[in-house]
């Protein structure tokens, strides 16, 4: 089925952006992975390797939103600890090499289209945070401010442990968070 050929190679475009970056994402690599023909790029993908990390960042990007969301948790506490235990592994992964599929879109010099994706990602990702926050009573603008430093800490944290190989940095920052909020609640 086309679309499952689709599926497949936006599903790999994901986990090359997330291993390699932009700069580093093949083709090769995604054929390999979604185990499509060499056909099916511009086939499913008229505008290229553009076209294709768009809509891999995209639904990325949609689906962590999805995920933030649906985060369980009836206290401010409860969704940073929620928020921190469901992001601790995609973490992990960075101090072994991986990243976010959506941040390694924005280092592209040419890229308003992907810019624009990746702030609309980023975007709805603490705009899905501070509405779960302001569900178990926290006012707006804090929830908003709280949500953002969360996407903040995720971020910063691929960049801090990639950069030393560990979970360290996330595990010091995860820490004064979640230690923020329970004093403040």
């Amino acid at each position: 089925m086309p679309n499952d050929t689709r599926a497949r190679m936006i599903d790999a475009a994901v986990c090359a952006l997330q291993r390699r970056g932009l700069a580093g994402m093949s083709f090769t690599e995604i054929l390999q992975a979604s185990g499509a023909a060499r056909g099916a790029i511009y086939h499913h993908f008229p505008g290229g390797k553009a076209e294709l990390v768009a809509e891999a960042a995209t639904r990325n990007g949609q689906a962590v939103r999805d995920h933030l969301a649906a985060l369980p948790g009836a206290t401010p506490a409860a969704i940073v600890d929620n928020f921190l235990a469901a992001v601790r592994p995609v973490v992990a992964a960075s101090a072994t090499g991986g990243g976010c599929a959506v941040a390694a879109i924005t280092v592209e010099p040419d890229g308003d289209t992907l810019r624009r994706i990746a702030d609309t990602a980023f975007t709805s990702w603490t705009a899905a945070l501070a509405e779960r926050l302001a569900a178990t009573g926290v006012e707006p603008d804090e929830a908003q401010d709280l949500a953002t430093a969360l996407i903040g800490l995720l971020e910063g944290a691929h960049i801090l442990c990639r950069a030393a190989g560990t979970l360290e940095p996330f595990e010091h920052a995860a820490r004064a968070v979640a230690g923020l909020v329970r004093s403040r609640t």
